[in-house]
């Protein structure tokens, strides 16, 4: 979309982009012409933003992607947050993402917004890896809603949790890892497309969801995990590591922001789908249903929650424009259909013990978008989806959880004895990383303490792309019946100080993936389960997965590694597998019972 411009609006589009080359203020973006009917006001996300169309000149969006990429590109625990946003069109620009930036289209379709260069993620120098260079901090950063056509060889995004792809179209070769086979720790990639080959190189794990692979995925090391993907390998688990599913059960896309053609700002609503495959964007897709952004509180880290929850009873949905948010009580989303959307990847952290979060056990909640960063009073949950005696049937219209990524430990101290609840019936969970840290600020076994990660009390819950790592006790717990799980990922607490501090129930450690002891049914697909105790000190995982054995209890292609350190695990699921104790190797199960 070309804007038009009178000669007195090119003068003031050119001020503001001197302004934004020396500092960072965002460009202003100006739509094409709207009838006088149509017409609205540029909405103000605040400083962090920045909103461009082709009309702006490339060197000036160069410039601000590069200076964001040089702030950001080592702010692993910072409290800057960022988002760079194209209306349709195209654009030469080759952007780099650092922490805690998003790029995104403001198209209907991503093939309205073409970038041709790259939105790119490269590795970090890292003296521990031996190419060098590794992915495996490369965090919380996102590209979605359009297209990248590379002029190099390819388009690199090594990255590692927390950083997904969505509803991309990539026009060449996909890149996934840092380079010279430098580590990278797995990702997520849904509803996009990759026209060549995806080289996953390195990469230990990774799930692709409804999407469509136009060319060969090379390689894989542990966990490669295939929902719903036309072009996807053929199922080879464990050589080569790939589980494949040829269609996804239940999916419902994450919203997003765009502009329509008569330049009004709405929120596309994805709807709910079964057993599919390919993109939702594919010809014939159609546009989603989409709301007002005038319906929405356009909400800046200055709001406190009681202003935030105000607006929400009176049916608002709710826009968290980039920063840190610091509520002192816990946002409450009680009517249904409402939508809570993160734009730049902002943090709720909640500062008087109360979660962050609270959601009523009501039809069509969408919470997308955001961090959760425990505060220093523990809290006993951060996020809560439905309540303790929640018994609704939500299968024609569920709560989803896509792109939520918790943190115990890292920018600060943080406590919290349960990062995410699920109580409602046929919840939606869809790329969570839940993860207490291993390094950063507040980091210990007495500091940041963290009981469990995830514990799902609903029936009907279907997760795919669920990342949990280093809790104290068990990592997931799943009470409700007839779960799925499409894609694992977890590492055991690095820093357990002695067997007898780290010892459940049931033996020595506590298992990462927990299924109730009443559960009837449960069906799983590509767990990983990996161990690094650093404390030097002999440490033992009795099984990495813990399960009733029953005829419903399915489990399909597991894998438990030893990574570094001292211990171990010793058997895969209950009382299957072989023990990775003491030096590196692999415990591949195809499947359970």
């Amino acid at each position: 979309m070309t804007s038009h411009l009178q000669p007195s609006r090119r003068q003031l589009l050119a001020l503001a982009a001197t302004a934004a080359a020396v500092g960072l203020a965002p460009t202003p973006a100006l739509a094409a012409p709207a009838r006088p009917e149509d017409r609205e006001d540029e909405p103000d996300f605040g400083p962090n933003v920045f909103v461009y169309d082709p009309s702006t000149p490339a060197s000036e969006i160069q410039s601000t992607v590069d200076r964001l990429f040089t702030r950001q590109e080592h702010n692993e625990m910072g409290t800057d947050r960022y988002a760079v946003l194209f209306k349709p069109g195209r654009y030469e620009v080759n952007a780099r993402l650092g922490y805690y930036t998003t790029v995104a289209g403001l198209g209907e379709h991503p093939d309205d917004v073409e970038v041709h260069g790259a939105v790119r993620v490269i590795g970090q120098p890292d003296p521990n890896s031996q190419a060098g260079i590794s992915a495996l901090t490369n965090f919380w950063r996102s590209a979605e809603n359009l297209s990248i056509a590379p002029t190099d060889w390819s388009n690199q995004w090594a990255v590692s949790q927390a950083s997904p792809m969505r509803r991309v179209h990539v026009k060449g070769i996909l890149w996934l890892e840092p380079g010279n086979g430098g580590y990278s720790s797995g990702g997520f990639i849904a509803d996009s497309k990759v026209d060549g080959i995806t080289i996953n190189g390195s990469q230990q794990q990774w799930l692709t969801r409804d999407s469509e692979l136009g060319g060969d995925w090379t390689n894989g090391v542990w966990n490669q995990v295939f929902s719903g993907v036309l072009g996807a390998p053929a199922q080879g688990f464990p050589n080569p590591p790939y589980t494949t599913l040829p269609t996804s059960p239940v999916t419902r896309e994450k919203p997003y922001l765009f502009v329509d053609a008569a330049g009004r700002w709405r929120v596309a609503v994805p709807g709910l789908r079964h057993n599919t495959a390919g993109t939702s964007w594919a010809t014939g897709g159609g546009t989603p249903r989409s709301l007002p952004l005038r319906d929405f509180l356009i909400a800046r880290p200055s709001h406190d929650a009681q202003r935030i929850n105000r607006e929400l009873a009176r049916g608002k949905h709710l826009l968290l424009t980039p920063g840190v948010y610091r509520p002192d009580r816990a946002l409450r989303v009680i009517h249904p259909g409402t939508v809570v959307l993160g734009l730049g990847m902002p943090s709720l952290a909640p500062t008087g013990g109360d979660a962050a979060l609270r959601v009523a056990d009501v039809d069509g909640v969408r919470i997308a978008g955001i961090l959760v960063d425990a505060g220093q009073t523990e809290s006993e949950v951060l996020v809560q989806i439905g309540h303790r005696h929640s018994r609704r049937n939500h299968a024609h219209d569920p709560i989803s959880v896509q792109d939520v990524f918790f943190r115990i430990g890292g920018p600060w101290v943080g406590r919290a004895r349960t990062s995410l609840v699920v109580e409602s019936n046929h919840t939606l969970i869809d790329n969570v990383w839940a993860w207490r840290g291993d390094h950063g600020n507040g980091i210990g076994w007495t500091a940041n303490t963290a009981g469990t990660g995830v514990i799902v009390n609903g029936d009907d819950v279907t997760a795919y792309g669920l990342f949990v790592e280093h809790y104290q006790r068990y990592q997931t717990i799943w009470n409700g019946e007839r779960g799925r799980t499409i894609f694992y990922q977890s590492e055991l607490p690095y820093d357990p100080p002695s067997q007898a501090a780290w010892t459940s129930p049931t033996g020595r450690g506590w298992a990462s993936y927990k299924v109730g002891d009443r559960v009837r049914e449960h069906e799983a697909w590509g767990l990983g389960v990996y161990s690094y105790f650093n404390q030097r000190v002999d440490i033992r995982c009795d099984r990495a997965i813990e399960v009733p054995r029953r005829a419903g209890i399915r489990f399909h292609d597991m894998v438990t590694v030893f990574l570094d350190g001292s211990g171990g695990i010793e058997k895969t699921i209950n009382e299957v597998g072989t023990p990775v104790v003491g030096s590196y190797g692999t415990s591949p199960v195809v499947s359970y019972p």
